[in-house]
């Protein structure tokens, strides 16, 4: 004869002691994989909050690495027009020597021919990631000189680009296709006291084929004074605006330097808002993971001892 005896006990400890098996894989998985939200499954809000916010971090990423790049243009720029107006400064003192009377204005020129020569070199190799914001040989200029600053969520949570621009028509220095486009290739006007032209240009380079208007900044025997005193006056407003350029792609400098500290201290702000969504804590974790273990054994315990007494019982009836 056969006995089959069910305990209400034995039911209980055996639903019990599911559970625990399942949440013991559970804090098992989690541990293993550093992850308490590791698929939709787990928690559909948070790993759907999880998964953009990673994809934010990696596009911060490489908007930190843009603006390297992006600096790293700004800076060749600056430096390169910090050098031309030293070199402009040059040129203004050697106009100015050539106002002395008794002076070889021919030996002069040499000396001036050479300035020259450099600042079309320091122009023509200020180049970087294959830009050259000094030097322009294409027909049309672009507007604007830009680096990518950072990033918005349009409305629809689309990928909305930031840029840090600056007018490109500030920075060409050298422009061979239209001279007029370039600072020291266009004419620049001689001015009055009271700051009105006076009707005669000069520029200081010259722009290859292209023809520039005005008279070039050179000397010779026949140079009067009254010409020198018209090509420090069109130096000198070379001067200010290649300093007021320079100004401004220092203030773009910074601007800069400021979005890569944000862009990475904001990485790491969201790096930590992921972590504390979806990565497991581990301390609370490996604590949940051994009362389990513990409890594990209390219910494997508990079966077998409702199963010996369940032998017993069939003993008796034996």
């Amino acid at each position: 004869m056969t006995y089959k005896i069910t305990s209400a006990a034995q039911v209980n400890a055996l639903a019990a002691l599911r559970i625990i098996n399942k949440d013991a894989a559970t804090a098992q998985q989690q541990v293993s994989s550093g992850y308490r939200v590791e698929t939709a499954a787990d928690n559909a809000t948070y790993w759907s909050f999880a998964s953009v916010l990673r994809s934010d971090s990696s596009s911060l990423t490489n908007i930190h690495d843009a603006l390297g790049v992006g600096a790293s243009k700004v800076d060749t720029a600056y430096t390169a027009m910090d050098s031309l107006i030293d070199q402009l400064g040059d040129i203004r003192a050697t106009l100015v020597t050539a106002q002395e009377s008794g002076v070889d204005k021919d030996k002069l020129n040499t000396s001036l021919t050479e300035m020259k020569t450099q600042i079309q070199t320091t122009v023509q190799t200020t180049s970087i990631a294959g830009e050259n914001w000094l030097y322009n040989q294409d027909p049309t200029l672009p507007t604007s000189r830009s680096v990518i600053g950072g990033f918005t969520r349009g409305a629809n949570g689309e990928y909305q680009a930031q840029m840090i621009s600056y007018p490109a028509t500030q920075t060409v220095m050298v422009d061979t296709v239209d001279p007029s486009r370039g600072l020291l290739t266009k004419a620049t006007d001689v001015l009055n006291a009271d700051g009105t032209s006076t009707g005669r240009s000069y520029y200081l380079l010259g722009a290859g084929s292209a023809t520039s208007t005005g008279t070039e900044i050179k000397l010779d025997s026949t140079t009067t004074p009254e010409e020198i005193a018209d090509m420090l006056s069109a130096v000198d407003t070379m001067l200010s605006t290649l300093t007021t350029t320079a100004a401004g792609l220092g203030t773009m400098s910074a601007r800069i330097s400021d979005r890569v500290d944000y862009t990475a201290n904001l990485s790491d702000l969201i790096d930590k808002g992921v972590g504390s969504l979806v990565d497991t804590d581990m301390d609370e974790a490996s604590t949940r993971q051994k009362a389990l273990e513990t409890q594990q054994q209390m219910g494997v315990q508990a079966i077998s001892i409702l199963n010996t007494a369940a032998s017993k019982v069939l003993i008796l009836l034996q």
